[in-house]
């Protein structure tokens, strides 16, 4: 079962270089996440990969804090972004109270992403069909 983010946006300006199909990791690292009522939800920390698989899991969020601190971080189903190019950011189809009500974590103690039962909890929070 292939799993994949969207991308909405209009072409690149340059037919050379990487993107917007593939990218660095840490091109992505740092963009902003909006829903679709255009309410900033956070940003993306980092981007987290199912290694023996050979594809992207998840995208961690970061909200709230202030300069990286007390963040809450949310563990985001890969397939339940989309990349907006023109924008530069991710889109999120969850009300803000969705996100506020997630299973989330702090920077100090991340789940165990690799277990089967936390993974199938959080794509069912999110309506997304279990990458794997």
């Amino acid at each position: 079962m292939e799993h994949q983010t969207n991308i909405v946006g209009g072409p690149k300006s340059s037919a050379t270089g990487p993107g917007p199909e593939i990218m660095a990791a840490d091109t992505l690292e740092g963009n902003d996440v909006y829903n679709a009522a255009g309410e900033e939800l956070g940003s993306i920390k980092d981007i987290m990969i199912d290694v023996p698989r050979g594809v992207v899991a998840y995208a961690v969020l970061s909200r709230g804090g202030l300069l990286g601190m007390g963040d809450k971080l949310f563990a985001i189903p890969w397939a339940a972004l989309t990349l907006d190019t023109d924008r530069k950011c991710f889109i999120l189809n969850v009300d803000k109270e969705v996100l506020k009500n997630a299973p989330g974590f702090d920077k100090d103690d991340w789940p165990r992403m690799a277990d089967e039962t936390w993974a199938l909890s959080l794509h069912k929070y999110y309506d997304q069909d279990p990458y794997w």
